[in-house]
């Protein structure tokens, strides 16, 4: 599981860059253009990108193993789907202006929440 977990946060750290620098040379017109999503952006980049450390975090706290290993695998899990609703959502809203996917974010920022929550009681759960 921290295999996996390890990878997942390196693909979407390199997702977050690549993103992050796509919308700061590439999209540099369009938010010209539309000042009011520039805001939307960056947090889908800031929350993209601390969520993929924070998948370290969980692969981390799955290699000490003991009753905390399974919480942490999950927070792992709902990082990487918070990352994909939450962020994607507000990727979707500022660079391709699909505003309806307002509707999703939440349930992104739930998964986050959730994956925090997980953590805690990984780390309640593990051994000192």
């Amino acid at each position: 599981m921290s295999r996996s977990l390890i990878v997942t946060a390196a693909v979407f750290g390199v997702l977050g860059v690549a993103i992050g620098a796509f919308g700061s040379h590439g999209l540099a017109v369009h938010f010209e253009a539309n000042p009011d999503l520039r805001p939307t952006f960056d947090t889908a980049t800031q929350y993209h990108q601390l969520h993929a450390l924070a998948i370290l975090a969980a692969a981390w706290l799955v290699t000490r193993g003991g009753r905390g290993a399974r919480w942490a695998g999950y927070a792992g899990i709902l990082f990487a789907v918070g990352i994909v609703l939450f962020s994607g959502a507000l990727y979707g809203i500022s660079m391709l202006e699909i505003r309806p996917l307002g509707a999703v974010a939440p349930l992104g920022g739930v998964a986050l929440i959730a994956g925090w929550a997980c953590i805690g009681i990984a780390g309640w759960l593990t051994r000192e």
